[in-house]
């Protein structure tokens, strides 16, 4: 496997190239797109630049033209195009789940009506990262530490909420509740700002490797009483392991739990736009799963079921009954 950084590295080149092409339509032609990601060391960044970048391949016949955002996360992507400011978002599987069914943090706003699910994507673990010298053991052992909840409006933000939920735990219970973005957490990690983290994020992650490589960061068991009962409660949630050996000092697996990354759109997004970005991911499938490594092992059949919880945009229907997959 080539070395994570290179690999995710020319990921997030290739969504800085998502401009480039042949020449376009005449601009009255054209239509502008733009996907809501993560932070820029993310996957959900990659994701959205290796879907940008094979859209705009075709776009002197369709005349679409992908741009990505790097966004606070899930909850703001699917507010954001809820408020048409998107056209596109990733989103963590449970929240779209909540978005469609109104709960969660969506509760107040009610239910998002005009959600569409458009495919998902990589298992996303539940990772918790601990400075070494923290001595961290398990994730109650963080009760009285420096610990990064995550920023608001990210979909990490909203799990580990969650997750203090049911474990009857405050914020107050850390002695410092940091809200960093993900971009922000590893170096904090590092600089002993903070002892741990929490971040939903695909596998392997340079998000991950690096405070690893840097600092020999420790990679924390997420399990016990509390998972249990998240799991055994709702459909979008599984207990997973992160793969032993990703990481230096890793050899074996980590059990955690975790959730699937999904795009999703709205309905106001016209079918024959979600029908060419569709297509343009599974017509060059072989490339798209080339982009990340969180991408190698991703079955199109699956992606058009798992974790999906809104409607299908018939946009994207249409294509996966030409496809037979529907």
């Amino acid at each position: 496997m080539k070395p994570i950084r290179t690999t995710v590295a020319a990921a997030l080149a290739a969504s800085v190239l998502v401009g480039l092409g042949a020449a376009a339509p005449a601009a009255a032609q054209q239509r502008f797109i733009t996907i809501g990601t993560g932070g820029v060391t993310g996957v959900y960044y990659a994701a959205g630049g290796a879907i940008c970048r094979l859209v705009n391949k075709d776009r002197a016949k369709h005349g679409i033209r992908c741009s990505v955002e790097s966004t606070g996360g899930s909850v703001f992507n699917i507010n954001t195009i809820k408020a048409g400011e998107l056209d596109f978002g990733v989103a963590q599987s449970d929240w779209q789940y909540h978005a469609a069914n109104g709960t969660s943090a969506f509760a107040k706003d009610g239910k998002h009506a005009d959600l569409r699910a458009v495919f998902s994507l990589h298992p996303e673990p539940f990772t918790v990262l601990a400075r070494k010298e923290a001595n961290i053991a398990r994730f109650e052992d963080f009760k009285g530490k420096r610990f990064n909840v995550g920023n608001p409006g990210s979909g990490t933000r909203a799990s580990m909420e969650e997750l203090l939920n049911a474990m009857g735990w405050k914020l107050s219970d850390f002695a410092l509740a940091s809200e960093l973005k993900a971009d922000e957490h590893g170096p904090a990690l590092c600089d002993n700002k903070i002892d741990g983290f929490f971040y939903g994020v695909g596998h392997p992650s340079a998000n991950i490797q690096d405070p690893i490589t840097t600092c020999g960061a420790r990679l924390v068991p997420l399990q016990g009483a509390a998972v249990d009962k998240l799991v055994a409660g709702a459909p979008f949630y599984a207990k997973v392991n992160i793969p032993g050996g990703l990481y230096a000092g890793h050899a074996k697996p980590t059990p955690t739990y975790g959730v699937l990354a999904t795009f999703v759109t709205s309905a106001k997004v016209p079918d024959a736009v979600v029908y060419e970005l569709t297509k343009a991911v599974f017509e060059n499938f072989d490339e798209f799963k080339k982009l990340h490594p969180a991408f190698g092992a991703l079955d199109p059949k699956e992606m058009v079921k798992n974790g999906i919880s809104a409607p299908m945009h018939p946009g994207a229907v249409r294509y996966y009954k030409e496809k037979g997959w529907m």
